[in-house]
């Protein structure tokens, strides 16, 4: 990282939104704060960014994003605390793992500290959409994508870099039936499925639609070779507790994301002394765990949903009902310190926090 100091200039909005916000009924991702940052490649440099009024952008019909989906972006969250602060959860983890995505994508990564400094200075301007509402929060959306106007297949040379807030509720509302997915695919060895592509997502669209006409809500994604093994679920990364034992897919193969809030909940698991294992884990032990009673939980982790407890796994035409959710101990206990941590209820021994 570098040491520069980042100062960026702020044109700010003569009619702000808050007036007549409805903080009552937030839909997750369709509402906007007053600001948004922006910052644009070109000639091999980035240029100076700016935070500017929140409001459409124009775009050529052959920008090459487009086309040929150069796009990449991160999530997190900023919490109003207690004690009346604004802290954002883990920020450095998210510009780490943005630039690694621009590097895959064949595109310029953004320098760390000024990926930071531009969250900061952006929250802090619109710091009045951090709501003090128990279970809301500012949900922070940097991204990029391609702006060459050319239709032809080559890395772009030029780019926008952005970042947009929404303040947000709970992403989930209730416990999750997941499938085993053993015929469409998230990602293969070699392709894409570390970065956080928004193809990805594209990809994921229909085969989660079909699972939802099942009566599913998210999907559990399985190696592309054989569907034997575990990879994520959903949007999130996914973990489960046999044995008194937490254990998770691990991220040495390239198709799985390396979650921030699952690496957050191994620290804390591990600080309180529960044994992890990160490893590959195979269908076939999941559900004999859950036949025979030794699947105590399942959950999955993520920025939007924090964590969201499975209620139900789906298996070549069976359901395998886990224990009820209220019986569960370790994944209420995370999400509660969790969320505790980030509100400032609890002290953030781990240094996890941006402070706005």
């Amino acid at each position: 990282m570098s040491t520069q100091t980042y100062s960026f200039p702020i044109t700010k909005t003569t009619h702000s939104k808050l007036s007549y916000f409805d903080w009552d009924h937030l839909h997750f991702g369709k509402d906007f704060s007053d600001h948004m940052f922006l910052m644009e490649y070109k000639d091999g440099e980035w240029s100076q960014g700016e935070i500017v009024p929140f409001e459409n952008i124009s775009m050529h019909p052959a920008m090459s994003a487009i086309h040929y989906g150069q796009s990449i972006f991160e999530g997190m969250k900023a919490y109003r605390t207690t004690n009346d602060e604004i802290l954002v959860f883990r920020p450095e983890m998210n510009a780490k793992r943005f630039a690694d995505s621009a590097t895959r994508m064949c595109m310029p990564p953004v320098d760390e500290e000024l990926f930071v400094e531009a969250i900061r200075q952006l929250i802090s301007l619109d710091e009045e959409w951090v709501t003090k509402r128990r279970g809301h929060s500012l949900y922070i959306r940097p991204f990029m994508f391609a702006t060459d106007e050319l239709i032809g297949i080559r890395p772009s040379e030029t780019y926008k870099f952005m970042i947009i807030t929404s303040p947000v509720g709970q992403y989930y509302s209730e416990p999750l039936n997941v499938k085993i997915e053993t015929s469409y695919t998230r990602a293969a060895n070699g392709g894409v499925g570390r970065a956080k592509a928004a193809g990805n997502y594209a990809a994921s669209l229909y085969p989660g639609m079909l699972g939802k006409k099942e009566g599913f809500h998210q999907l559990i994604w399985t190696d592309a070779r054989t569907n034997t093994y575990i990879e994520e679920s959903g949007t999130m990364n996914i973990m489960f507790l046999m044995n008194d034992i937490l254990i998770t897919p691990d991220e040495d193969h390239d198709t799985i994301l390396r979650g921030i809030t699952k690496r957050s909940v191994i620290e804390v698991a591990k600080k309180w002394g529960i044994q992890v294992e990160e490893r590959m884990i195979t269908v076939k032990e999941i559900i004999e765990a859950a036949k025979n009673g030794t699947l105590q939980d399942a959950f999955g982790a993520g920025t939007a949903a924090t964590i969201v407890p499975i209620a139900m796994i789906g298996h070549e035409g069976e359901e395998y009902v886990l224990p009820p959710v209220e019986d569960r101990i370790l994944s209420k206990r995370i999400k509660t310190f969790l969320a505790d941590i980030k509100t400032g209820r609890v002290a953030d021994e781990f240094g996890w926090n941006l402070k706005v």
